[in-house]
């Protein structure tokens, strides 16, 4: 299958390359010259004026767009001037699943299609094989079934519902995701403050061994370990929060849903700032772990 693809950071460099071992052809475009070198490498075809996306893609196209959310509007914009109604705008950024539907509709009355889609797993998932919760038009879904199946791990792509669940979904996954941490964070501090002097790289062995909190995220903090020693010395505890944690939170209380361990993991995170804690330290490094997300080394 022929498709395009917008933005090539961490995660959409390593969908592309994904894409392009699974035997698709790709026309994918990104502003940074270097970062389209790549691809090019890889096996793409790119383009830096839109325009290309009609010369280079046949039929009805599917573009599938990976940038900040406060780049979609503009990259849509840009898109529209140039496609045919028809056309399907995929967007795989973790954008708010509010102005997805939004989009979607405004998209609609143009004639264009809008999709969604939420991606979990980090660079490695875009890389291997991601957890994938799309959303849009069924019959779209199943028409290019073959994408998803492609770019996830084994099982790992459903469809959600209309265009914004598989944004929602992916909202609530990332407000989850924060207690889950959150949690791991303050179990640890307390271990290591004991009077036992445990071994935090064993203990992180053994609960990820059998044990009811076996999980991907004790085993990057295993792998943390390994790679900055138990006291995290050269990590920061401060903590940076995305949009998706604080929009789980305004969903919970829009709808009367008490959700206070979400809640209190993304209060943590903006306390964090100059108020560093070795559970913030263990925060940060389960997020570079698994996200590739930038640790802010102490001086």
């Amino acid at each position: 299958m022929k498709i395009g693809y917008i933005g090539l950071g961490k995660m959409g460099m390593n969908m592309v390359k994904l894409l392009i071992d699974q035997g698709h052809e790709i026309v994918a475009s990104d502003p940074n010259e270097f970062a389209r070198k790549e691809a090019e490498a890889a096996g793409a075809e790119t383009v830096l004026d839109l325009n290309e996306f009609n010369k280079k893609l046949p039929g009805e196209k599917f573009i599938w767009i990976m940038v900040p959310h406060n780049n979609v509007d503009t990259v849509i914009t840009d898109l529209t001037s140039v496609l045919s109604a028809g056309d399907v705008i995929m967007d795989g950024g973790n954008s708010n699943y509010k102005e997805t539907i939004i989009r979607g509709a405004k998209l609609k009355q143009k004639g264009f299609v809008f999709m969604d889609v939420g991606v979990s797993g980090g660079p490695k998932g875009a890389r291997q094989g991601a957890c994938l919760m799309i959303g849009g038009k069924r019959e779209k879904f199943e028409k290019y079934e073959q994408i998803f199946n492609d770019l996830s791990i084994n099982g790992g792509y459903a469809y959600m519902g209309d265009t914004g669940a598989g944004h929602f979904t992916k909202m609530v996954h990332n407000g989850i995701e924060y207690g889950m941490m959150q949690a791991i964070g303050e179990g640890f501090e307390i271990l290591k403050s004991s009077e036992f002097n445990l071994d935090l790289n064993e203990v992180s062995r053994i609960y990820n061994n059998g044990s009811v909190i076996e999980s991907r995220l004790v085993g990057w903090l295993q792998n943390g370990y390994k790679e900055e020693g138990v006291d995290l010395k050269a990590i920061s505890g401060e903590i940076s929060h995305s949009g998706e944690g604080l929009w789980t939170v305004e969903e919970a209380k829009l709808k009367n849903i008490s959700a206070p361990v979400i809640e209190a993991s993304l209060q943590f995170r903006i306390n964090s700032t100059n108020n560093p804690s070795y559970a913030g330290k263990v925060v940060s490094v389960l997020r570079n772990q698994f996200g590739g997300h930038s640790v802010k080394k102490t001086d």
